[in-house]
């Protein structure tokens, strides 16, 4: 197995790879990949993805670790954030001491989950349909005339069990087995998880590849938040197993960066915007370029006066910009977005860069103003929210 270290936002840098390995890497697509100055040599970079997977046939196994350049404890709050504004708390999620993302997550989740089911497994009704030697609940009259053929048993029947197997308890074991599957968790970590698996006795497997169960926030289940907040982030925003027939199979956990700083982007300012008053619409549909309405546009946040008007219409970039201006095609899609809406300001907003915000004044279009600004996702949360505040004010501050 070949070990590559990689880091975020970071410069080429080359490796020796087989053939075999950088064919699995250039198909996993979870980094960029170019011929080095000589044979077996391979120049790699990040694809906007950190954390760490294994790539490929066991004979030619990767493993690939990619850290991000935002501090562990940061990445974190934005993530938690974005699923929970109002409920975050700065102790809620314990990464520990490890630098690099994957051990983290499954640490957090480890102990999240362990102090959750310290206070017992919870408990809840589930509809069962199954067939019995005795009646219990309802009988499924349909089910047992085609199946059974007008003999009295087994009967086909519906009940409501009281049990451990419920969505929520669902959640929690498949991530505890995804993360025991994969590389780099610590063993301190993986004891734990194991622990896990013993609380969670009786409670069904999920089947891979199939949809989440849906479970609903409620008083009864709110100290399974955090735990399932991370057991969601290990299996539906981060983590996947490929297989596309070419061979090539990824098994690891990997964030998509962009996607972590526009959820938070968006949650954050929406919250910031409520006492403004009117409407936030996250990913709004509502617009499209043309009058045949064939080129949909989706803007990341649109606020909305209290009549139903766009007010302010915002996009999340996650780039470095180091002066105002630099990325042209930023600056074309907000002027999009604004004419369409019909509004005299667009604000594109940077996870890191140029210090005041600077505004575009647009030739041909009077009075409109492109404004681009920027985050430090470095700062401690209470200064980055105090950051997403300013950015609101600025937002509803009459022009």
């Amino acid at each position: 197995m070949t070990l590559v270290r990689l880091r975020e936002n970071g410069p080429w840098t080359e490796h020796e790879l087989t053939g075999e390995q950088a064919t699995a890497l250039a198909a996993s697509e979870l980094v960029r990949i170019a011929p080095g100055p000589r044979l077996g040599l391979w120049r790699l970079r990040d694809n906007g993805l950190v954390g760490a997977a294994r790539v490929g046939p066991a004979a030619h196994t990767v493993e690939l670790r990619v850290q991000p350049k935002t501090p562990i404890d940061r990445l974190f709050f934005l993530l938690t954030y974005a699923r929970k504004p109002r409920g975050w708390r700065e102790e809620a999620v314990d990464a520990g001491e490890h630098p690099e993302l994957l051990p983290a997550l499954a640490h957090a989740f480890a102990r999240a989950a362990e102090r959750t089911l310290r206070q017992g497994v919870l408990l809840g009704y589930r509809e069962i349909e199954e067939a019995l030697p005795v009646v219990r609940g309802r009988i499924r009259v349909i089910d047992q005339i085609q199946r059974r053929h007008g003999f009295p048993v087994p009967v086909e029947v519906r009940y409501d069990d009281y049990t451990v197997d419920i969505p929520e308890n669902q959640v929690l074991l498949a991530a505890t087995h995804r993360l025991l599957r994969l590389p780099d968790v610590p063993a301190g970590t993986r004891k734990l998880l194991r622990h896990l698996l013993l609380r969670l006795d009786g409670v069904t497997r999920l089947v891979a590849g199939r949809a989440l169960p849906e479970w609903t926030p409620t008083r009864l289940n709110s100290r399974y938040g955090t735990a399932l907040g991370l057991a969601e982030l290990v299996l539906r925003g981060a983590s996947y197993e490929l297989d596309d027939g070419t061979g090539v199979r990824v098994d690891g956990l990997m964030l998509e960066m962009w996607r972590v700083f526009e959820d938070f982007l968006c949650v954050a300012l929406a919250e910031a915007l409520r006492p403004y008053g009117g409407r936030t619409r996250l990913q709004d549909r509502r617009h499209h370029l043309d009058h045949a309405r064939r080129v949909k546009l989706r803007p990341d946040l649109v606020h909305d006066t209290a009549d139903g008007r766009p007010a302010a219409v915002v996009d999340a970039k996650y780039k470095v910009e180091l002066e105002p201006g630099k990325h042209e095609s930023d600056l074309y899609q907000m002027l999009a977005y604004c004419t369409v809406m019909g509004l005299e300001r667009g604000h594109l907003v940077y996870a890191a860069g140029m210090g005041e915000p600077h505004a575009h004044s647009i030739v041909g279009v009077n009075g409109l103003h492109i404004v681009e600004t920027s985050l430090d996702l470095t700062l401690p949360p209470s200064d980055l929210l105090a950051q997403v505040a300013d950015l609101a004010e600025n937002i509803c501050r009459p022009t």
